[in-house]
């Protein structure tokens, strides 16, 4: 598996639009273009992380929608607060998947870019 940050950028421009997801994927595109070979280990292991953390908040978000219908009845401003609120506990349950059964993609993900970067 090769991995860069041109194809993990181009990734998230293909994920949802919508705006709490537009916000996250753009703060993880900043990420991505900031590794150099400057960046620190520490680092680069947690960008890899919040990568692999992104795109388990997509795939949860996707299985919610394709499990539970929209209501059309519903409130628009208790909807907006709704999602808002959904979305934040898909972030908080990917990032504790990611710390408790992430490692194996993580890790292939960190080693790579490692060695691209020359990062010790």
């Amino acid at each position: 598996m090769s991995m860069s940050i041109d194809s993990m950028a181009s990734m998230l421009n293909t994920t949802n639009t919508d705006a709490t997801t537009n916000y996250n994927a753009n703060a993880l595109k900043k990420s991505l273009n900031s590794v150099s070979s400057d960046t620190s280990a520490d680092e680069l292991m947690q960008v890899c992380k919040d990568f692999e953390s992104y795109f388990v908040e997509e795939v949860i978000k996707e299985v919610k929608k394709n499990l539970l219908p929209d209501d059309e009845e519903k409130d628009a401003s208790l909807s907006t607060m709704t999602d808002y609120t959904m979305d934040f506990a898909v972030e908080k349950i990917a990032d504790e998947l990611i710390d408790q059964v992430g490692g194996n993609f993580t890790q292939s993900l960190y080693e790579q870019m490692k060695r691209n970067y020359n990062i010790d």
